[in-house]
């Protein structure tokens, strides 16, 4: 499957993820993949609509099955909590009482520094159609909610609990930008490099009479240099835009490239050449 690695370790830690009555086998499944994603792995599932173990939730992990092979079934919401010593509840609702709201980044960091000093710690995810109710919440420390649109604020389960793992990962990062890989990293050409392209391209647009009227050349070539400057081109970036010009100015649609080189044709010409006229066929004899 694209993106995954089996010669690299999995990572497996962190807070357990607690679902309350969670209606659909396909939810959980996706539960299950957001989670293998950013390195969590303990499940919690209290009371499953649908039963367990659901043939729906490992088609939707999509290979997260060490996840779903180790989920726990729970009756209640306080029997998956007995053993956590922090818990922190999601919801996209306010609530009346005297906890804590902290935003995904912040409850994060709570539960990594819980992690740091061996402390079992949970999050807690309600139902699809209408979250935790208030007792639920009130098992929790802390209450964490998503900075959403106020006007449509529910998210999918999956949705929430990969934005809360998610940022479980980032909060174990020494750079919150250190990705898992990294585009080339090219040096800017010294400008005798770039002065060549302009050189180039001026004599291909002259060639074609792309300066007119002729009193605007000086305003034109000042405008495709201040374009060309201004991105930083490396030299393998002038190298590749010479190519194509270079391309550009020995063939075209009427004398396109064929299996030969351009000097194979006599027809053909680079920049500031003319096409040779093409010879008359040998005449025909009779006899």
């Amino acid at each position: 499957m694209a993106g995954t690695d089996r010669k690299r370790g999995m990572i497996a830690e962190g807070p357990a993820i607690v679902l309350v009555e969670p209606q659909l086998g396909e939810n959980i499944g996706m539960v299950a993949r957001a989670m293998a994603n950013f390195g969590l792995a303990e499940l919690r599932i209290v009371s499953p609509r649908d039963g367990w173990p659901n043939p729906k939730a490992e088609a939707a992990a999509s290979g997260a099955i060490h996840v779903l092979e180790g989920a726990r079934l729970f009756d209640s919401v306080a029997d998956a909590l007995t053993d956590c010593s922090y818990v922190v509840a999601t919801t996209a609702r306010q609530r009346e009482g005297f906890k804590t709201v902290l935003g995904p980044m912040q409850a994060a960091e709570n539960l990594r520094a819980h992690f740091g000093v061996g402390t079992r710690t949970a999050i807690l995810f309600g139902r699809e159609r209408f979250g935790l109710d208030n007792a639920e919440v009130g098992l929790a420390d802390d209450i964490v909610t998503f900075p959403v649109n106020p006007a449509f604020a529910s998210l999918n389960l999956a949705q929430a609990v990969l934005l809360m793992s998610y940022e479980w990962m980032k909060s174990g990062m020494k750079d919150a930008e250190d990705l898992p890989f990294a585009g080339p990293e090219f040096a800017i050409a010294p400008k005798q490099e770039l002065f060549g392209l302009f050189d180039q391209m001026e004599q291909a647009l002259e060639s074609r009479g792309y300066f007119r009227p002729p009193e605007r050349k000086p305003v034109q070539v000042e405008n495709y240099r201040a374009v060309l400057t201004r991105a930083g081109f490396s030299s393998e970036e002038i190298r590749l835009l010479r190519g194509i010009i270079s391309s550009l100015d020995r063939f075209s649609p009427s004398a396109p490239r064929g299996s030969g080189s351009p000097g194979d044709d006599p027809r053909r010409a680079s920049t500031g050449g003319k096409r040779s006229k093409r010879k008359p066929a040998p005449e025909r004899s009779d006899d």
